[in-house]
């Protein structure tokens, strides 16, 4: 009795584990989508809410906002590019040495050698000027439709904050090939940085603070580009610049949400309306 009960055991057990592993799909959708039919406001506003992607957008879009004249998609089309920029990145990490002796040979070899390496490259590079130009225009319509007025005064000041990491992005990832343009850019770049040393001549201050040379030395780590600069520059361009953007990229998103989203004028023409859904 005891081996039949054993053996009933063990039948049961192996039909319930099957039975769980026939309906796991049907589960792992259903948990997916956390909200019923999309038949209702209600609903519809949690299928937002439980939607990390579609969480990016308010449940509730007045009718103006729909105009795609009045963004023209540049917000998401920075995020978007930004996703692009981080996993061509990494693809480029795989195959890049930073340091003098190989960085020009690693980014060569990444060209001619590796399979899609010119393709990978080239959609980092490209993409990276594109995501300048995007934030600009995007940061030049929040400008000229006064979208960063009536509380929103905080968001606007983070979305300078993320213009500037954009450049500096710009800027560190351009020694990273380390050829004749890179290396020349750069040097340009530092002696700007080393500027304020001229103003503190001129005022006889260099004595007691050289901030341009402090400048100069903190973004090279040398007085001069060499393996000390390609160093901190592979770093700052992989590693803190990115994590930074990102972390005030996610408090640039929830401050849109927490305004109430997109922004729109205190007084729409009606005529301004017409074509575009009531809900």
């Amino acid at each position: 009795m005891n081996e039949e009960r054993k053996i009933d055991s063990a039948v049961s057990a192996l039909s319930q584990y099957f039975q769980n592993l026939k309906q796991f799909p049907q589960n792992f959708l259903a948990s997916v989508a956390r909200h019923g039919a999309l038949d209702s406001r209600r609903a519809r506003a949690q299928a937002v809410f439980s939607n990390v992607f579609l969480h990016v957008h308010s449940a509730k879009v007045h009718r103006f906002s729909l105009r795609w004249n009045y963004t023209f998609g540049l917000g998401i089309m920075c995020v978007g590019l930004f996703a692009i920029l981080i996993i061509t990145g990494l693809l480029l990490m795989i195959y890049y040495r930073p340091d003098t002796q190989h960085a020009y040979n690693s980014m060569k070899d990444l060209i001619y050698i590796v399979p899609s390496g010119r393709l990978v490259r080239n959609v980092h590079r490209w993409g990276a000027h594109l995501m300048v130009i995007a934030v600009f225009l995007h940061m030049a319509r929040v400008f000229y439709t006064s979208s960063y007025k009536k509380g929103r005064e905080f968001n606007w000041v983070i979305g300078l904050v993320l213009f500037i990491f954009t450049l500096a992005l710009s800027f560190t990832g351009y020694l990273l090939p380390w050829d004749q343009l890179a290396y020349w850019a750069t040097t340009i770049g530092a002696n700007i940085a080393a500027s304020p040393r001229e103003l503190t001549d001129a005022l006889h201050l260099t004595w007691i603070f050289d901030i341009g040379t402090l400048q100069k030395r903190l973004l090279l780590g040398a007085d001069s580009i060499g393996n000390d600069a390609l160093i901190r520059f592979y770093f700052l361009h992989s590693v803190f610049l990115p994590l930074l953007l990102t972390l005030f990229l996610m408090v640039h998103l929830w401050r849109i949400r927490k305004d109430g989203g997109l922004s729109r004028p205190d007084v729409i023409d009606s005529r301004l309306l017409e074509g575009l859904p009531e809900n």
